[in-house]
């Protein structure tokens, strides 16, 4: 990378792998000149799909960055015979820096106890950001995967309200959750957005509480041996 955050090009670029946000991809495509790269490893996110039928116009807008970002990352690679891999990971957490689970974990030490909008029963995969790592190492120069678009998600499926329990343990405390409207849960998440830390939180997080997000990755397993461990937060 150049100073001003372009990419230096001196050299030649072998591989390109971009874990920002899917969306500052393509700016940096046209930055790109021969000799191209033999492979693209990109991080999109399953939100992609979750998310399409949010009326949420902030998730609305995330939705169309991402299938943008997807289809100018194939177009471009496809323009210039470069091999692409793009993988969309599930709800993904890593040692408390995370948007996910860390938040939840925040929440509980603050508070002492979770809001629920009814049994909190939608099921959930988080993924390590660790196997997301791994992944990006296992398709890498990967002839099964090349210009394939995989969903990849945590080894563990378990509703949000048992998710939420283990990080109660996790953090030694006696899980305790207070169910909530789910128009007053949307309410309190809207009024939390003004808090910069959370301004990613939206009123539909609540209605999802009850929907499964759930993703088969046999197709990495099967093409790369993807293999996530089970939900561990806070590590």
């Amino acid at each position: 990378m150049s100073q001003n955050g372009g990419l230096n090009h001196s050299k030649p670029i072998d591989y390109l792998i971009h874990l920002a946000p899917l969306w500052y991809l393509p700016p940096l495509l046209q930055q790109l000149s021969p000799p191209y790269p033999k492979q693209i490893i990109a991080i999109g996110s399953t939100s992609v799909l979750t998310k399409q039928a949010s009326t949420s116009h902030y998730e609305q807008q995330v939705v169309q960055k991402l299938l943008q970002a997807e289809q100018a990352l194939a177009d471009f690679a496809t323009q210039k015979s470069i091999h692409w891999t793009l993988l969309r990971p599930t709800l993904i957490y890593a040692q408390q820096r995370d948007k996910n689970i860390s938040q939840i974990a925040r929440f509980i030490k603050r508070f002492g106890f979770f809001p629920l909008v009814g049994n909190g029963q939608g099921l959930r995969q988080p993924i390590h950001a660790e196997d997301i790592a791994l992944a990006c190492l296992a398709v890498l120069n990967n002839e099964a995967s090349y210009n394939k678009a995989y969903n990849i998600s945590g080894g563990e499926t378990l509703n949000y309200q048992a998710m939420v329990t283990k990080i109660f343990s996790t953090l030694n405390r006696k899980p305790r959750f207070v169910t909530i409207p789910d128009k007053v849960l949307q309410l309190m998440l809207t009024s939390l957005r003004i808090i910069p830390r959370y301004h990613d939180l939206t009123p539909n997080m609540a209605q999802r509480m009850n929907q499964d997000l759930v993703f088969d990755h046999s197709t990495a397993q099967l093409d790369f041996g993807f293999s996530p461990r089970p939900f561990q937060p806070l590590t």
